[in-house]
């Protein structure tokens, strides 16, 4: 959802900064790029090496550590994209309210132009004192933001506000921070992906030489784009993408199934999948041997997902592929996206040079139900699942009733 965005995690002295480490793990599991900045007093309840095992990066804690790089604090601001300090503590708030830069986190806050956002944590006296709150006050006049503190009981026994606000909250404000609220942010989508399976008998079944890349660089992208994703699978050799519901199926049937049991609660669907078009009538229990073989294979039509979803839809929104071998790929493509009512289709080739399937990299043709058509250089095909989701945005806030 987050992959790639570069973040700032302060760490201040205080007992809380041992959540500080489960912090920096769900940020780096959410795909950001975790620098740690911690200050001295931090570095006594939890060590260093803790938040670089978690991060895979580094963590700075002085000036002047690293002699090739003398000025880190501007470096590190000039990166960021954002800066979290959890915990905050009344000294770290305090020291950013007068602009002072005597550590390196402080110079950092005082340097840095990107969005700030401050989990503070610390005795309930000491964050309700006036001057604390006036400190406050005055970062927030500033655009800082802040998620908690909340009310529990702390460390020192004392029972109020002042505990670190609970880590889902403070990963939300990560999130709302760094992904845009674009047309996608909070929309339902609905990825098929991969292959189907249609068993033949007990180790044989039919299939296609798709590797599921496209739809799982979709899902990825929808989710970085804010939606609530639900990727349903055939069968791959992918992880699935951080954030992102999936359900593994096998057959046609069973996708099928699947699809249309989520598409009422559905804003958008995009059937990436490569769905086999029929399956042997009379699949075996047993491995069928060699000589009770027939010369020929019963097959008996699959259900067709798309177009079920198109005679059903209301006010979802239809994203369909179109993998074609006919030279005349947008005519092929034109057909598919009216018999099964698509509102847009994203049509590549199978086969030849340009051969989509089992690639890592793809060229395609955005086509959509009101003329429109955008063409799409050969990619990787999380930068063509990119340039498709911006194209899709595009028709959103131009389309009413999406």
């Amino acid at each position: 959802m987050m992959s790639g965005r570069r973040v700032i995690l302060g760490v201040c002295g205080g007992i809380a900064a041992y959540k500080a480490a489960d912090l920096a793990r769900r940020l780096t599991q959410e795909g950001c790029e975790v620098t740690t900045v911690m200050t001295a007093n931090a570095c006594r309840f939890v060590t260093p090496l803790t938040f670089r095992t978690l991060t895979g990066r580094p963590v700075v804690t002085e000036f002047f550590a690293d002699p090739a790089s003398p000025v880190p604090h501007i470096s590190l601001a000039q990166a960021a994209e954002l800066v979290v300090v959890a915990p905050a503590t009344a000294d770290c708030l305090a020291r950013a309210a007068q602009g002072r830069a005597d550590d390196l986190l402080a110079a950092v806050l005082l340097d840095t132009v990107a969005p700030i956002l401050w989990a503070p944590a610390m005795n309930t006296r000491m964050w309700e004192h006036p001057l604390t709150q006036g400190n406050v006050k005055k970062l927030t006049d500033l655009g800082h933001a802040f998620v908690g503190p909340c009310a529990g009981v702390l460390a020192c026994g004392d029972t109020g506000q002042g505990k670190l606000a609970p880590l889902e909250e403070i990963v939300a404000a990560v999130r709302a921070k760094l992904i845009p609220a674009g047309p996608l942010a909070g929309k339902r989508v609905l990825i098929t992906a991969g292959p189907t399976r249609e068993p033949w008998d007990a180790i044989r079944y039919l299939s296609n030489r798709s590797s599921g890349r496209m739809g799982y660089a979709l899902a990825a992208e929808a989710r970085r784009r804010g939606a609530e994703v639900t990727l349903v699978s055939g069968p791959v050799s992918l992880t699935p993408p951080l954030g992102v519901r999936t359900l593994a199926v096998t057959t046609a049937q069973e996708m099928h199934a699947q699809a249309m049991a989520l598409f009422p609660e559905t804003d958008i669907v995009i059937a990436s999948a490569a769905v086999a078009d029929f399956r042997p009538a009379a699949p075996s229990s047993q491995k069928i041997k060699k000589q009770d073989m027939q010369a020929h294979l019963e097959l008996v039509p699959n259900p067709d997902i798309l177009a079920d979803m198109g005679r059903a839809k209301s006010r979802q929104v239809l994203v369909g592929f179109a993998a074609e071998s006919d030279p005349n790929l947008e005519s092929a493509a034109l057909k598919k996206m009216k018999n099964k009512n698509l509102d847009l289709i994203v049509a590549n080739a199978a086969g030849g040079e340009q051969d989509a399937f089992d690639a890592e990299q793809s060229a395609a043709l955005l086509l959509d139900a009101r003329g429109g058509r955008r063409e799409f250089a050969r990619q990787t095909k999380a930068g063509l699942a990119a340039e498709i989701l911006q194209s899709l945005e595009a028709w959103l806030l131009t389309t009413p009733h999406a």
